[in-house]
């Protein structure tokens, strides 16, 4: 989704105006809280974003909406629930394609291997690995999930 050499910012922010330009203002509204929370990490680290701590600011952003979206419907608020829906639905369109469960048991398996990780007591060595790889692509809360699940087999 990014245009070449601009990276997925410059993509955002070419968004930002063809969403103005065409009066879609839901999308508008998206990309623009996605643009303030990319400067406000960028404000933040003193530092500006490459396209892998855009990646990783839109994750969090998508994982915040995601338990949102829970505690809305768990309240019978559907109305809001959808809303936070639809910006999962827009920020997911900038993200990388997820990983599948396959590709994910298969890179856990080859970090545990390479760290020689053989107890749970090992997990942090292991995210540490995956983390950097898996940003953006997979659920990182699940990825724990199934090393915890590997390492206790051992």
């Amino acid at each position: 989704m990014t245009v070449s050499g601009a990276g997925l910012k410059g993509q955002l922010q070419a968004d930002m105006k063809s969403a103005l330009k065409a009066g879609d203002r839901k999308k508008l509204g998206v990309v623009r809280l996605m643009l303030a929370a990319i400067k406000q990490q960028e404000i933040d680290g003193r530092s500006e974003l490459g396209d892998h701590g855009v990646i990783a600011v839109l994750d969090k952003m998508v994982k915040q909406r995601r338990d949102s979206a829970g505690q809305f419907r768990a309240a019978g608020r559907i109305d809001l629930a959808d809303v936070e829906e639809y910006e999962i639905g827009v920020i997911q369109e900038y993200l990388p394609e997820p990983f599948t469960s396959e590709e994910v048991l298969r890179m856990v398996t080859a970090a545990v291997e390479e760290c020689g990780a053989d107890s749970v007591k090992e997990l942090g060595k292991v995210m540490a690995l995956l983390k950097p790889m898996m940003q953006g692509r997979a659920d990182l809360g699940a990825v724990s999930r199934e090393v915890k699940n590997l390492l206790s087999t051992r």
